[in-house]
Formats: structure tokens, sequence, C-alpha cells
């Protein structure tokens, strides 16, 4: 691919994100949350593995 058309493809990119975040403001707060929610299920997941094995 070369590197103008994938320098725009990353533009346009970015700039849906940020249409997304300014048009649907609680749409993406609802998802970092649940992102959150899962990597600290998944950290607690693991430091149970981790101390079951250790103890």
């Amino acid at each position: 691919m070369p590197a103008k058309l994938k320098k725009w493809l990353g533009y346009a990119l970015i700039a849906f994100v940020i249409f997304y975040l300014l048009t649907q403001p609680a749409t993406v707060g609802n998802l970092v949350l649940n992102v959150f929610a899962g990597l600290g299920g998944a950290a607690n997941s693991l430091s149970t593995f981790v101390n079951t094995i250790l103890l």
C-alpha cells in the first residue's frame, strides 16, 4: 500500500473516531467503562491463578 494512501486512511480513521466521540458520547462512555471492567476482571482472574499456583 502506498505511503500516501496509508497516511490518508489514518487521517480518515482519526476523523471518524472524533466524529463518533462528538455525536455519541454516552455510547463511548459506556464502551470505556465496559473495557476497563473487562480488564479489571481479567487482572483479578490472573491474580487468582498466580496465587493458586504459588500457594
